[in-house]
């Protein structure tokens, strides 16, 4: 099997043209103590929340609770609406066997949820690991600016972003 890579972009005027856009799913999971739910990608090395693509014949809410528990091991259930992101800002090259396969921009919808069980289990194939963190330590993760603002969106609560 060959190595999948990627290469996320923010506001680069010399970020590759896009060549499609895919809709995702995005999980804010706010647990005891206000500590929010992180993982580790293997593709980037980079802090996410848990995030991924909404397969054909699934909702949103059913793509982000499978994308946590697949990632992290834990159930979820969904509680609302963090907003919409779909900013061409962010573009993320996918590399396949060195080859650059897919120039995304994505539009993701990010939703609040909350634990109702597993156990945390990072699945290696999609993250090194999975912690919670504490607001006041974010900033000292690596972390792309467009899950950051995703996370701060949640954090503040309020209405849903919509951008």
């Amino acid at each position: 099997m060959k190595e999948i890579r990627r290469i996320d972009y923010w506001q680069d005027p010399e970020a590759p043209k896009p060549t499609s856009r895919k809709a995702s799913a995005s999980v804010f999971v706010k647990g005891d103590q206000g500590r929010v739910l992180m993982l580790r990608r293997t593709d980037n090395g980079l802090w996410t929340i848990p995030t991924g693509g909404v397969k054909k014949g699934e909702t949103v809410a059913e793509a982000g609770v499978r994308e946590c528990r697949e990632e992290t091991g834990l159930e979820i259930e969904i509680v609302g609406l963090v907003g919409v992101f779909s900013t061409p800002d962010h573009v993320i090259v996918y590399m396949k066997g060195g080859k650059v396969d897919e120039v995304r921009q994505p539009i993701n919808v990010c939703l609040r949820a909350h634990v109702v069980g597993g156990e945390i289990r990072p699945e290696p194939a999609e993250a090194q690991e999975v912690q919670w963190v504490t607001p006041e330590r974010l900033a000292g993760y690596s972390i792309h600016p467009a899950i950051r603002l995703r996370i701060d969106c949640g954090l503040a609560g309020g209405s849903p972003h919509i951008g």
